[in-house]
């Protein structure tokens, strides 16, 4: 690995990795005999946590989840942000991680 390159893969970046070097062979053998497999996972890790929150953030104000729903109900309040993160998750896992 080139100097200064080694950075922390998260879980997306090492589903993005899974996928490439199963389904995408070519692209990650460039990327790894460039030297730029780890900066690559490490990029789509952090888009897609930062693609995560915002598509939270947008998912709960249409679906009504407030600060007051979760002081008195608390229990659907889990539950619908449960379903938020899962959909959330889903179109995160479509859109950056299996292309």
């Amino acid at each position: 690995m080139p100097e200064g390159t080694h950075y922390e893969i998260g879980r997306y970046g090492r589903m993005r990795w899974e996928y490439l070097k199963n389904h995408r062979r070519g692209e990650y053998i460039r990327l790894l005999m460039n030297g730029k497999i780890n900066e690559y996972l490490h990029v789509v890790d952090e888009e897609c946590y930062e693609r995560m929150e915002l598509l939270m953030e947008q998912m709960k104000d249409g679906a009504g989840i407030t600060e007051e729903l979760k002081a008195s109900d608390q229990m659907k309040w889990v539950g619908l942000m449960n379903n938020v993160r899962s959909v959330a998750e889903e179109a995160v896992i479509r859109e950056l991680i299996y292309v």
